[in-house]
This record gives C-alpha cells, structure tokens and sequence, in this order.
C-alpha cells in the first residue's frame, strides 16, 4: 500500500474531531473521503499534510513516518476549496510559485520552470492564460490554476479539500470528468475530500464515510451504494425511506405487508425498514403496500418523480419510469409496494414515511 493512516486520533478542546481512524489508499489509487459537516473528513487531510498534528496514531507513506516530517519534505500538493491564489500574481507566477520557494540547491533552473509552468497550463486547458490574474478567471478556471499549483512541486501525494464547493453545479460536473481524467494521466496517490455523495461515488476508486470522527465504512462506490453497512451509509449516499416494521424471519412486516428484507438482519422484533425511492412499485385497486393519492407529478430528469400523500398520514415521494408515468394523473388513487427492503437493528427513525 502506498498511504497507511493507523489508528489516527485528534480532539479540539471537548470535541473528538477523530476517533482512531485507520485507513489506506494503495498506489495511485483515488480515495474519498466521504461525510458531513463536523465528521472528521478535513481534520484528516490536515494532518497528513503536516497542517495539524494528531494526538495519537500513525501515518507513513511507501514505508516512510510522515509524521516525522516537516510540510515540506512530505511531498503533497493540497488543493484547497477557496482556491487560495495570490491575487497579486499572475497565473503563471502562481504556477511557478512552489517552485522558486524551494531551497537554492533544489530549485529548477528558470529556464525549466517556464517549461514546466507552460505544461501545467496545457494540461490543465488553460493555455495562453499565464499572463492574467486570478481575478479574470472564472471559478473553474482558478481552481484549475490552484491544481496546476499542486502538481507544479511534483508531489507524490495529492490532496484535494472539496475542491469544488465553491462553484456551480454545472461547472461541477464538468470538472468532475476532468479531473478524473486528470487522475488518470498524472497516476497520483490522490485523497479527496467531499461531502457530496455524487461526486464521490463518480470519482474515486473506492470510498471512506466517516461519521462523527469514526470510519463507518470504505469500500468501492458500487460496493457501498449496494452493500451498505449500517443505515447511516445507506441514508447517506442516496434519498431514502424509512417506516417502522416488525421482522419475521426475512420479512418486514409494515402496515401488513411483507416485504422481502434484503442482506443481514435480526430474525425477528421491531426495527426500521429502509428503502431507495425507486425500489417502489406502483400499482392500481385493492391489494397489499400503502394507499396513496397522487399529489404531483415531476417529470423532469431521467425518471419521473412522483409526489404521493399517503392515507396512513406523511408523504412519500417515489421514482418510476416515464412510461409509468404517462398513465398517472394528479389526484389518482394508488398503491406503493417497497419491491424489498433493508433493516439494521440499530437504526432509529427519522422522516418516517418520507424520501
């Protein structure tokens, strides 16, 4: 393995930012970390940077203490989200900056830092760009900038700290296949911090979900989507429907019907039953599942949306085909049958009834 993160502790003041996390990322590998606000994902990055020390645990790289380095012999390009150029630079000069800071004996000749600042900006598609300032680029532009910066020291390690929160959604996606693409050519050990589920599962190789300063689960995207660890992981990385039942073998009973209960479970008591909106049939007349009436239809995107009231009290919104759709109308009288479900007997209700 190339980055081994043992049993890392730190706590700011009361509060325990991190709780023993141990992880790895292998050589070349594009790891997420992946959790919300206050869930350790940052504090971790800063303290494999050298940013902040821990107060317990280990972190070594190819073999090596990285904790026993100072910043700048650990080899890391950080990326941060608010893009932190010098505004007083140029992009060329923010480029080349890491560069002319190193120490006489190990900076480049300029000769090969103009060649090397001109190979950034071709890779990073922003050619002829070198001679504006930050502040007459767009937000996708800067952050390519900041990107150029990190590799421009030649890192060994690349660390990205939500590098696209602080821009558009469209932008985002674009910068997504991007630096995906980007990945691929440089071949970096490349940890990137996110709190969105989306850009997670379409970027990286495999995916750590924190929680609390705790590690819940890592594993590669399809992994976690479809074999979820605990209902956190579940609710946390895509819309979710949660509705008391009672376990009998591997059956869900909720408001009378059975649904089939999907991976491992108690064999029996109450729990909660968990499911994705489009695990959803929907069906006309009498019969099993929950009596509905069709609220609202929503048919933008690639699946139709459908807003349901349903009798037993709450709303619950599904997804289903267009063709599905096309047959509905506002105010129609249905059934929503959960096609299977999944159960952790440690999980605790939350919008019952509600995606």
């Amino acid at each position: 393995m190339s980055l081994e993160i043992s049993k890392v502790e730190k706590q700011f003041g009361r509060f325990p930012a991190l709780k023993g996390v141990s992880l790895f990322a292998e050589d070349g590998e594009f790891l997420a970390l992946l959790g919300p606000s206050g869930s350790g994902k940052t504090t971790l990055l800063r303290i494999i940077a050298g940013l902040e020390a821990p107060d317990g645990g280990g972190v070594s790289f190819r073999g090596e203490d990285l904790l026993a380095k100072p910043v700048r012999q650990r080899g890391i390009g950080f990326v941060f989200q608010h893009y932190a150029l010098f505004k007083h630079m140029t992009v060329a000069q923010n480029i080349a900056f890491g560069m002319r800071a190193k120490a006489r004996s190990e900076r480049p000749a300029d000769a090969r830092i103009k060649a090397k600042v001109a190979e950034l900006l071709a890779m990073v598609q922003l050619d002829g760009l070198g001679g504006r300032y930050p502040a007459q680029l767009s937000g996708g532009q800067r952050q390519r900038v900041a990107l150029a910066r990190a590799l421009a020291i030649e890192p060994k390690i690349l660390l990205l700290d939500e590098p696209f929160g602080a821009l558009d959604a469209k932008v985002r996606r674009e910068l997504r296949r991007w630096l995906r693409e980007l990945h691929e050519r440089t071949g970096l050990t490349t940890i990137f911090v996110t709190h969105d589920q989306e850009e997670a599962l379409e970027l990286a190789d495999r995916v750590a979900v924190l929680k609390d300063g705790a590690l819940e689960q890592v594993g590669t995207p399809e992994e976690l989507y479809h074999e979820p660890a605990s209902s956190f992981v579940f609710d946390f990385l895509g819309d979710a429907v949660q509705f008391p039942c009672t376990i009998n073998g591997g059956i869900a009973i909720i408001d009378g019907y059975g649904a089939p209960i999907v991976g491992a479970h108690p064999s029996a008591g109450s729990a909660i039953a968990f499911a994705r909106p489009e695990e959803f049939a929907v069906e006309a007349g009498e019969g099993p599942g929950f009596p509905a009436r069709v609220r609202n239809l929503i048919l933008a995107g690639p699946d139709a949306r459908l807003d349901c009231a349903l009798e037993r009290g709450g709303a619950l919104e599904v997804r289903i085909s267009h063709d599905e759709a096309a047959k509905l109308s506002p105010r129609d009288r249905i059934r929503l049958v959960p096609r299977h479900v999944r159960v952790w007997p440690d999980a605790e209700v939350g919008r019952t009834g509600s995606a």
